[in-house]
């Protein structure tokens, strides 16, 4: 039989930010498929802990999916 281990003593994994990983500092609105990682099922704007990106990037990202809504490249609710 398999030896259960308790997963309440383990830390968590530090997720990732996919922009930093890749060298982006600027978030640009015109980029819908970069855009559309950072949204979930129902078309809102997944949270710091979901994406693992730092405070500030997590605001550019939610500005960039405001403008990029606003304009008419990303719906604003799920059809």
């Amino acid at each position: 039989m398999a030896k259960v281990t308790n997963n309440r003593n383990r830390k968590p994994r530090k997720k990732v930010c996919i922009l930093s990983a890749k060298g982006i500092e600027h978030v640009d609105y015109k980029d819908v498929e970069l855009l559309q990682r950072f949204i979930n099922n129902n078309n809102k704007i997944a949270s710091r802990r979901v994406t693992g990106a730092s405070a500030r990037m997590q605001r550019r990202i939610a500005n960039a999916i405001k403008r990029a809504r606003f304009v008419g490249l990303l719906p604003y609710v799920k059809e």
